[in-house]
């Protein structure tokens, strides 16, 4: 696996992320939906490689974090 392509990948899906959050707002489900869609792609962008599935993992438990605290 190219862990440099990787992480910059995880760079840019997390400033989409933030772009997202933004745009559709952290409590609507077209956000979350992209969230489910895009972690997801990922992970079958790198075949499901288990350090890419622990990471988005992360990442998803991130931003429901970030949800959470926001309630």
């Amino acid at each position: 696996m190219d862990y440099n392509a990787f992480f910059a990948d995880v760079t840019g899906w997390i400033q989409y992320a933030n772009q997202q959050a933004l745009r559709l707002g952290l409590q609507s489900a077209d956000f979350w939906a992209w969230v489910a869609d895009s972690t997801g792609a990922m992970c079958r962008h790198y075949q499901d490689h288990p350090l890419v599935i622990k990471q988005m993992v992360m990442l998803a438990e991130w931003l429901e974090e970030a949800y959470d605290a926001r309630l």
